[in-house]
């Protein structure tokens, strides 16, 4: 299951509408979206968290439940991905094998955070385009999408892109 919560904001409000379009040209529907803060049951059953800033990042982690040793920005997340061997996860076809295999994914960034560096720290920062313009809002879902691609890829085996 996948859910989404904030670190701050906007508690019951609906989706901000550059947003809501940018997911629309994305394919997806926003329909039924309600803003609502991260909660300490969200941080304690999830299998993954994943942030849009190392500053979200740290406040999940500040949270504690362990949750360092699978809370990531998406960009982070994304970098570590692509240096794992995707033969070494579980095969996704089997009996509870997405679940298996995101969790071995998740063990494994792990097991590579600090030894695999960002070039930079903004190279990890998937910047908030809150109040900006359309232009902007399609940057940054652009930017998202990429960094997606790759992890629904070692997720499942099948390149989003095919």
């Amino acid at each position: 299951m996948v859910e989404s919560a904030g670190t701050w904001g906007h508690e019951g409000a609906p989706m901000e509408a550059h947003a809501a379009t940018v997911l629309a040209d994305f394919g997806a529907d926003a329909d039924g979206f309600i803003g609502r803060e991260l909660l300490d049951e969200h941080v304690i059953r999830a299998d993954l968290v994943l942030t849009a800033t190392r500053d979200h990042r740290a406040q999940v982690i500040s949270m504690g439940h362990s949750a360092g040793l699978r809370t990531f920005t998406l960009k982070e997340f994304t970098r570590l991905v692509r240096a794992i061997d995707p033969a070494t996860l579980p095969d996704p076809e089997r009996a509870g094998g997405v679940v298996e295999r995101a969790r071995a994914l998740v063990r494994a960034a792990a097991a590579l955070r600090g030894w695999l560096l960002a070039p930079n720290a903004e190279a990890d920062e998937v910047h908030d385009p809150y109040g900006a313009p359309i232009t902007f809002f399609r940057s940054i879902g652009d930017e998202i999408n990429q960094a997606l691609d790759p992890v629904v890829t070692a997720l499942t085996g099948v390149s989003s892109r095919a």
